[in-house]
């Protein structure tokens, strides 16, 4: 017998579910979070449902909001469940399933007014956002905003009327002025690097394309915290959902599954208020720039450098890559050799054991993430993951072999097929493009290199250019496989 999620079902779930301490109607809205994923509904949502359950700050609960169609479909089954989700943590050890309540509301995406409306409300206070790597606007090589994006400039004409989220986030903040209503601080949770700097650029950009003095009073009066996120977080299937109803007795439209393991830190820039959240487990420092480094480049740039290899092997599941000691080791060689040593020092954190940290999540064989995912909007993550050390390591006049390898790797992928001849599955804005470089770079790997809004310097550089084409030679003519071995041999 299973037990259909809702409300008034809570009581009713089975003893093994754990069940909020709280409920909806102690909560009033005080944050609004566009872009409601799995991820923000395993973390962001986690933390609050936690300091929730401690009975204070109930003033800061969520309001979901967003933009795309995808975000409706994720209303209208949450909407059903009244706006619950069951979060299931898994490892090799245990198995726990818990429902989360911290969500209140979620804005249609469609009533652009009524969200304007809700932004402008004093007792929101902050606004945050999972909206993807992809999904704020930058050059992929420079890391700077582009003004000049149609949807961008479709806002700037029609403010009153925005289709973006940052249109959406910058009117709400014109209205607030023009009432005389403090700002809401705005704060990214997307894995970018100076995330806040990044929104701040996004929304200051489009003002400046309305009035300089808007953009002025952006800059002067909005707060854009830094943030680092974490928690492997694979998306939901039928498995999942039937693994919650044969294991735990529940029917979610939508569950979670994810590792135990999560983080946040968070620069501690709130002007108008904050929840207490260093109750629950979240780390308030001056300076996030150091954590965020060491997460994008060691787990983040751990995972693009699995992804295609796997792929390429036709491997399905993350955990199953890490059990094949070619990719194990290949990553450990490269994160040792040539990610770890050109990192700042954190406080209190040995990068080694980080990496260790990092290799046992990414062997967790209960997560299921899958190779698939990882894989996706390479062309936006690349640039962010793991370009930057390559850069980094070319300034140092340091070996990139490995991480030439990982480029090599990712332009042998966006081919097409896996070494064994299946089409490879490529979820990426860019994907049509990316496909026919890549063909091209079969016999002329410069042309993948010619992409200079993902590549930018790194791809002029000849020693950077000399080790990708003699490692993209090997991958085509030995596969994969074979290529992992001459690196690990110091063969390439």
């Amino acid at each position: 017998m299973t037990v259909k999620l809702s409300r008034a079902a809570v009581k009713q779930l089975p003893k093994n579910v754990g069940v909020p301490g709280y409920g909806q109607s102690d909560l009033a809205a005080g944050i609004i979070h566009f872009g409601i994923g799995n991820f923000h509904r395993a973390h962001q949502a986690v933390y609050l449902d936690e300091l929730f359950n401690t009975g204070t700050d109930h003033e800061w609960g969520l309001v979901g909001a967003g933009v795309l169609p995808s975000d409706e479909t994720m209303r209208q089954k949450l909407e059903a469940q009244d706006w619950l989700t069951t979060v299931v943590e898994q490892d090799s050890g245990h198995r726990t399933a818990h429902v989360t309540s911290s969500m209140i509301d979620y804005l249609k995406p469609s009533d652009t007014e009524g969200t304007i409306t809700r932004l402008a409300d004093p007792a929101i206070r902050i606004v945050s956002m999972t909206i993807t790597e992809g999904g704020y606007f930058i050059d992929p090589a420079s890391g700077v905003f582009n003004p000049k994006h149609p949807a961008i400039i479709a806002d700037a004409a029609n403010i009153k009327a925005p289709k973006t989220v940052f249109g959406l986030i910058l009117a709400g903040l014109m209205r607030r002025r023009d009432e005389g209503t403090a700002p809401f601080t705005v704060m990214s949770c997307d894995n970018i690097p100076g995330n806040g700097h990044v929104t701040s650029d996004a929304v200051s950009g489009l003002a400046t394309l309305i009035d300089p003095k808007l953009a002025k009073w952006v800059k002067d009066n909005v707060a854009f915290p830094n943030s680092m996120v974490d928690r492997i977080t694979p998306a939901t299937t039928d498995r999942e959902r039937s693994l919650l109803a044969t294991d735990f007795g529940v029917e979610d439209n939508w569950p979670v599954f994810c590792e135990p393991f999560k983080q946040w830190v968070l620069e501690d820039h709130f002007p108008t208020g904050r929840p207490a959240l260093e109750k629950v487990g979240v780390t308030f420092v001056k300076d996030v720039a150091p954590y965020e480094l060491m997460k994008i480049r060691i787990l983040n740039g751990g995972h693009a450098a699995i992804a295609y290899p796997a792929a390429l092997m036709d491997i399905h599941f993350v955990h199953e890559a890490m059990q094949e000691p070619l990719i194990r080791d290949y990553l450990t060689k490269l994160e040792r050799e040539e990610i770890i040593p050109v990192l700042p020092p954190v406080p209190d954190m040995p990068f080694d054991e980080y990496f260790d940290l990092i290799v046992r999540r990414f062997s967790n064989p209960k997560i299921g993430d899958t190779i698939q995912r990882l894989c996706q909007d390479g062309s936006n993550r690349q640039p962010k993951f793991i370009l930057p050390t390559t850069a980094d390591r070319l300034k140092a006049g340091k070996s990139i072999t490995g991480l030439s390898l990982v480029s090599a790797l990712w332009c042998r992928f966006c081919a097409g097929t896996t070494d064994s001849g299946k089409p490879t599955n490529y979820l990426d804005a860019s994907a049509e493009r990316l496909k026919v470089e890549a063909l091209k770079a079969k016999d002329d790997p410069k042309a993948f290199l010619a992409m200079t809004d993902i590549f930018g310097e790194v791809g002029t550089a000849s020693v950077f250019a000399q080790s990708f084409s003699g490692i993209l030679h090997t991958l085509w003519d030995k596969g994969a496989r074979s290529t992992l071995q001459l690196y690990l041999d110091d063969a390439l």
